[in-house]
């Protein structure tokens, strides 16, 4: 579709948010005939490192995939590597709430006897806000603690469908609010590169999707994002993290955050791993009307396959790549100098065109002050809860008073203040490149445009450094080609964690707490 018309299409929809259902049924005639127009996923065989074959748990997902399509490696004997590791090490990483080997050992032994679908045999870590028929979802949270749903949500049926095979629920935070504690705020889930200190933050709420990844206990994951908890991960634990625009996947079934903010979409080893599950996960819902009438989703494979052309890898399509003037400004001198390092590898690629972008002058107060209106949409549908018992809400409490007691006319100035920094971003920032640098989440994760996260290096301490690149409406493949020409040419989304030492698991009491006011700063 033509970038205009993508932009036009998405400013449409994002300006009638609270009449997204009236706008939905004018075209869920073309979704649903879309839906069963969805193309057949066909993987192609991927070249297998040696590491991979030596110890199925270090294959990327494409790797795994080509291994069990050529009958290297059985989907009983990837899941029980899989399995393994998590009995030597859960106990250090915490990464799940629940893990449901019976069940995924029972999968396994049907996708040998028959593909499936194109992950057929893969185990995948689901974030435990997703609906799972049959096995415990609760948010990290007192009020879902004996929540078992009776049906899937659309992502998981999806990644089910295709084949994968789903071996744990990740931890999360609190209801999706910080990093992973338990409900009363002790920490549980460590980064995966930092095993041995509980404090170093491995990245947002999906912090156990993507610790699970990264310690090598699940193949890929799928992760939520309201205030970066797909990319912020991704970056602090050396993987690659898709946010895709709102409505290229469902969240029908997914424990809400925020209904204008709330994204599903995978946490991976790299970016072909994390192009094959969006391209399961992605396409039409008619119980999620955001997914409806949007323009096709493009071969997102295709585009996360690096070109080479005289045994040199360029870029797919000429691409101009934003770079802020706060990129390289201030902060911590480590991390500057792996971007600077990061912007030569990136400009020797031919095709890659960086330019300088501007920010307008009301940039930080759209970005910053406004941001909090995000507060209020968590609050409206748990306000039954909120009269019931306060207590329920545990270390998160804060940030969920703040969303009550903000007005109605402050909701409407702040969606305002939305749309307008949408025009800046769209008709400014994206006028002058097709892909942006950030330094965060913002603003691409408030307007709902697609963002990835993905490694650039390591700091002094061996701790994990990643980027976050964003694109226009409905460009995830643009994304995807810049960051697999990168990933082709650089080897940092090729390196894992040592295992860590084994290690009773830390007593509740012993181990380190969030306090409530912390918790409201760090709220998504």
């Amino acid at each position: 579709m033509n970038r205009d018309v993508s932009r036009r299409l998405f400013l449409a929809r994002s300006g009638a948010v609270t009449t997204a259902a009236v706008a939905a049924a004018a075209v869920a005639p073309r979704a649903a005939s879309a839906a069963a127009r969805r193309p057949a996923l066909d993987l192609p065989d991927v070249p297998v490192r040696p590491e991979a074959v030596a110890d199925p748990t270090e294959a990327t997902l494409a790797e795994a995939a080509t291994l069990l399509r050529q009958r290297k490696i059985t989907a009983v004997k990837l899941v029980q590597a899989h399995l393994d590791r998590i009995t030597a090490h859960e106990t250090t990483y915490q990464a799940f709430v629940t893990v449901t080997a019976e069940q995924a050992l029972a999968a396994a032994r049907t996708a040998d006897r028959r593909r499936t679908g194109p992950l057929s045999g893969i185990p995948l870590c689901v974030k435990d806000n997703y609906f799972t028929a049959g096995v415990r979802t609760t948010a990290n949270s007192f009020i879902f603690d004996d929540f078992v749903p009776d049906h899937d949500a659309t992502a998981v049926a999806r990644l089910k469908d295709a084949g994968g095979i789903v071996i744990g629920k990740g931890q999360m935070g609190p209801l999706a609010t910080t990093r992973a504690t338990t409900p009363d705020g002790r920490i549980t889930t460590v980064n995966a590169w930092t095993p041995a200190d509980p404090s170093v933050d491995p990245g947002g709420s999906s912090t156990g999707p993507a610790t699970a990844v990264a310690g090598r206990l699940a193949t890929s994951s799928i992760g939520t994002q309201t205030g970066g908890s797909i990319v912020l991960p991704a970056n602090r634990q050396n993987l690659t993290g898709l946010k895709p625009t709102m409505g290229r996947t469902s969240i029908y079934g997914i424990v809400p955050l925020s209904f204008t903010r709330d994204h599903s979409g995978p946490i991976a080893r790299d970016a072909l791993d994390a192009a094959i599950m969006l391209s399961v996960l992605s396409g039409p819902d008619p119980r999620d009307v955001r997914t409806l009438g949007l323009p096709p989703v493009p071969d997102l494979v295709r585009a996360a396959t690096p070109v080479r052309r005289g045994g040199k890898v360029r870029l797919r399509r000429t691409t101009r790549i934003g770079v802020p003037p706060d990129y390289l400004g201030g902060g911590n001198a480590q991390v500057v100098a792996l971007r600077r390092k990061f912007l030569a590898d990136l400009e020797a690629i031919p095709g890659a065109r960086l330019v300088e972008v501007s920010y307008p002058s009301d940039w930080s107060l759209l970005t910053g002050a406004f941001n909090d209106i995000r507060l209020a949409e968590r609050t409206e549908p748990f306000r039954p809860w909120l009269q019931k018992d306060l207590r329920l809400f545990g270390v998160s409490l804060l940030s969920w008073l703040a969303g009550l007691m903000l007005s109605g006319d402050e909701w409407v100035t702040g969606q305002r203040a939305k749309t307008h920094l949408l025009g800046e971003v769209l008709d400014g920032v994206l006028d002058d490149c097709d892909v942006v640098l950030q330094t965060g989440p913002v603003p691409f994760d408030i307007l709902g445009l697609p963002e990835i996260g993905f490694p650039i290096g390591f700091d002094a301490a061996g701790v994990p450094v990643g980027t976050i690149l964003g694109g226009g409406p409905y460009e995830e493949d643009r994304l995807l080609e810049v960051v697999a020409a990168y990933q082709a040419v650089t080897d940092w989304h090729l390196r894992r964690p040592a295992d860590p030492p084994k290690a009773r698991l830390r007593t509740r009491a012993a181990a380190p707490r969030l306090d409530p006011v912390t918790a409201a700063e760090q709220s998504a």
